[in-house]
């Protein structure tokens, strides 16, 4: 049998496949020939028309608690989206290096955020010390890399000052709009895993650097019913990957359901990444990467997603 075609499965364990199934089918619906069914679709998305993604079923690897936009996002290209959590997102191991910055926060000329997580957990920390970015000392100024990271500060009436024309590190420091000789500079970041690239250029171009963990990113203890059930039985269209460690954390949960024929249930899926570093290392990792989204976000994610030739076809949960 072609891996990359629909397949149907004995059970995996019993009652807990019907429940996975029945799970599946309550989030994604059946789909038969014609558009998908408008009380299948996602909330808010019932009236609008089939997207480039009608029928697809997309995995969305992302932290448990920030799976909503990209689902929003997916389900108005028409996609039926499978939640594959592969974050768990937890406070540093150490508060104390945080703590001792913020009490000096009005030293920094600039904070700066290479993610939607560094802001939520420095804010979090920032209020629980009776302050918040948006009251920040003056003369301390943001900058954000990605859409998403500079709507966050937005939303918590933390404007971002600079926001570099590509949602990538590298641009950030191309584009930064000042000097940084001299310039006093907090990163807030996760803890293991991340890059450390705008710490060493700001510092080769003289700025102070001061770099801190403010949150890490753990992995899940195993993947949920109902994506084993997807990925057992070969329903996946894509499977997306918005970081290095969401590729990382997947594989390792693959490896513990599946064992060492794990990337078997990968055949024929194609993998979509988010930008250069997470293409990295899906091809360290899997070996290939089919699509980068262009620009390097959640809407570019799904884009990416409409661009690709299919071979797998639409979801159903008919034998």
């Amino acid at each position: 049998m072609d891996p990359s075609q629909p397949r149907d499965q004995p059970p995996l364990n019993g009652s807990r496949d019907a429940v996975a199934e029945a799970a599946l089918s309550a989030t994604a619906g059946r789909e038969r020939s014609g558009p998908p069914e408008p009380q299948a679709l996602a909330s808010g998305t019932a009236n609008a028309p089939p997207g480039p993604l009608a029928g697809r079923l997309i995995a969305v690897t992302r932290a448990e608690l920030q799976l909503g936009e990209a689902r929003r996002l997916f389900a108005e290209a028409g996609a039926r989206v499978l939640d594959l959590p592969a974050l768990v997102i937890t406070p540093p191991d150490d508060w104390g290096p945080l703590d001792d910055a913020l009490e000096d926060l009005e030293t920094f000329h600039w904070i700066v955020f290479s993610s939607a997580n560094g802001v939520e957990a420095l804010e979090q920390r920032l209020r629980r010390l009776g302050s918040s970015l948006g009251r920040r000392p003056a003369g301390v100024r943001l900058a954000a890399v990605g859409r998403r990271t500079a709507r966050v500060l937005e939303e918590l009436g933390a404007a971002a000052d600079f926001v570099p024309p590509e949602f990538v590190a590298d641009s950030l420091i191309e584009h930064f709009p000042v000097s940084a000789w001299g310039q006093r500079l907090l990163l807030p970041r996760v803890q293991s895993g991340g890059r450390t690239v705008l710490a060493e250029a700001f510092a080769a171009a003289g700025g102070r650097v001061v770099e801190v963990a403010a949150y890490e990113t753990r992995c899940p203890n195993a993947l949920p019913s109902e994506a084993l059930l997807a990925l057992e039985r070969r329903w996946i269209a894509a499977i997306t990957f918005s970081s290095g460690k969401t590729v990382s954390h997947t594989c390792q949960l693959l490896e513990r359901s599946f064992g060492e024929g794990w990337r078997q249930q990968l055949a024929g899926v194609p993998v979509v990444s988010i930008g250069p570093q997470t293409s990295r290392r899906c091809l360290e990792l899997l070996g290939r990467v089919d699509a980068e989204a262009v620009p390097h976000d959640l809407t570019g994610l799904v884009s990416a997603c409409c661009g690709l030739p299919f071979r797998v076809a639409s979801w159903s949960s008919d034998p």
